[in-house]
């Protein structure tokens, strides 16, 4: 949307149609971050390598949002927003039907080419979303941070459903002769309770002696020989499978599983790879085996809807584990879930953004400001001149607790300034413009924000920090479509008001925000998009 003229003359009512009409304005209407119509809303294609070196190179709007992913996902398996996966239909359930009857069809031919081989035809499977389905667990109870102790409260409790389509395929396997082995990274101190939920949900034939887990302290097997002193999972599965064809006689027609490392590492002649987007377990290969066709998509569609849940399969969907260490690259977070503060590929785009942006926003401070008007800039709060990435990684696990952030960080006041924004704004403010805060914080709030932000900055004032409203304070500039205000309409109409007398009457030269939707509806010369994979606020 074209920047609507400069209303300090105008009268409030017409300030708010403006404001109601741009408020409504669709992202691909709206002005945009660089110039041209459509820049205000997010990516849709995106490269991304499993080992998270992406981070390094794309760039913030180049790595698939957390947020975004999460909903895909939940989009893909049927789940409403509960945690909880529709067991009854869903795109998951539907591509694993497609999976598990292509695979159904093939069984008799493999099982002629197996037997020819003299050996005892196989089948090997895995357990973890192969025999047993985990969503419930990895995102209704999890919320995707795993922990393994609560994941042994549900092995030993014997609480995952079948995964949909292979008690069938399974059966049938037995049916037509082969034999059935299970091989999972479960340990062996689980084995007994992961036998009984197999069997609980419908596989039959499973007993200790054709299930094999990680084994205990000391018990090693003699036919695993491992490059370090811990193995890796292709060392302990494709050796297993190794076993099972020289020493025990079997010919593994089929190897299935939802991750690569269950399948690489050969010993099989055909693998069966079944989607998972929850988890990535990574495992370099075997020593001196290539195998680049059991290796991740690299290219990714993805709708900031989550629609793309409906459309994309398994394998189209960016893996959760995989973003997240791809974001972490891109901060240069160890692991420790703390960034950087030396230097990360984050500080080094947000510096090359700012030298880019800062100087022609100045210059039209210096502009208005010589001819007596009232430049400003307008600027969000988290993640635009408060930096949270230490709270929604390392505290938070990018699951949010709006306690935690109020009681733990806004009332403490904990967070640093983000990287370069500080040098920035005193450029622009030394150049005329007025700080004036636009945040989606708290009424409550507004005084320990402006208390972490004066550690850092100058410019910002009580009068001129907006914060959402308490309860029955809405202000009278404020129309809303429904009760509850949206993001957009809040700032892009508190942004309205700022530009009438009543407000300031204020020209706002930029406004600067790390989300969409703190710039749908802009009433700026220059709207600044700052980069940010963390969360998503529609």
């Amino acid at each position: 949307m074209i920047r609507a003229r400069r209303v300090a003359a105008a009268s409030l009512t017409a300030v708010l149609a403006v404001a109601l009409s741009v408020a409504g304005a669709t992202a691909a209407q709206a002005h945009s971050v660089g110039g041209s119509p459509g820049d205000l809303s997010p990516r849709t294609h995106f490269t991304m390598a499993a080992d998270g070196s992406s981070g390094l190179t794309q760039g913030g709007e180049g790595i698939p949002n957390i947020d975004i992913v999460k909903k895909t996902i939940a989009t893909y398996y049927g789940d409403p927003g509960t945690g909880l996966a529709d067991m009854t239909s869903s795109p998951y359930i539907s591509e694993m039907t497609k999976i598990t009857s292509r695979v159904k069809a093939k069984l008799a031919s493999y099982y002629k080419a197996s037997a020819r081989t003299g050996k005892t035809p196989a089948i090997v499977v895995d357990t973890d979303d192969t025999m047993l389905m985990t969503y419930d667990m990895e995102v209704g109870d999890m919320h995707f941070v795993f922990t393994p102790q609560e994941q042994d409260v549900w092995v030993k409790g014997k609480k995952f459903p079948a995964t949909p389509g292979m008690v069938d395929l399974v059966d049938t396997a037995r049916r037509i002769g082969f034999d059935v082995i299970g091989i999972t990274g479960r340990s062996a101190d689980q084995k007994p309770a992961s036998i009984e939920n197999v069997t609980d949900v419908g596989y039959h034939g499973f007993t200790a002696a054709n299930y094999y887990t990680k084994w205990a302290d000391g018990q090693q097997p003699s036919y695993i020989t491992c490059a370090t002193a811990k193995c890796t999972t292709v060392e302990f599965k494709a050796l297993t499978r190794k076993h099972l064809e020289n020493d025990l006689g079997y010919d593994i027609a089929v190897n299935i599983g939802d991750q690569w490392s269950d399948l690489q590492g050969g010993f099989a002649d055909h693998d069966v790879k079944l989607p998972n987007p929850t988890y990535y377990l990574p495992s370099p290969d075997l020593p001196g085996v290539s195998e680049p066709r059991l290796a991740p998509h690299t290219q990714f569609q993805l709708k900031a809807d989550g629609s793309s849940g409906l459309t994309q399969g398994g394998e189209g969907i960016p893996n959760i584990d995989v973003v997240k260490k791809t974001i972490a690259t891109y901060y240069g977070d160890p692991g420790t879930g703390l960034a950087s503060t030396d230097g990360s590929p984050y500080m080094s785009e947000m510096t090359a953004l700012l030298n880019r942006r800062v100087p022609a926003i100045a210059a039209e401070c210096r502009t208005l400001a010589a001819k007596g008007e009232k430049p400003a800039i307008v600027l969000d709060a988290d993640d635009t001149t408060l930096w949270t990435y230490d709270m929604e990684v390392a505290d938070m696990h990018f699951v949010f607790n709006p306690t935690t952030q109020n009681d733990d960080w806004v009332q403490p006041e904990r967070f640093p300034a983000t990287p370069g924004m500080v040098a920035a704004t005193n450029t622009i403010r030394d150049a005329g413009c007025t700080m004036i805060g636009l945040t989606g914080r708290g009424a409550d709030q507004k005084q320990a924000t402006l208390g972490n932000l004066a550690k850092y900055y100058t410019g910002f004032t009580s009068e001129n920090y907006y914060t959402k409203w308490a309860a029955g304070q809405q202000p009278s500039y404020i129309t809303c479509a429904t009760v509850k205000c949206t993001t957009i309409e809040y700032k892009s109409q508190t942004r309205a008001y700022i530009e009438t007398p009543a407000g300031g009457g204020y020209t706002i030269v930029a406004n600067v925000g790390d989300q969409f939707s703190d710039l749908i509806g802009t009433r700026a010369d220059h709207t600044v998009k700052l980069p940010n994979p963390t969360y998503y606020l529609p």
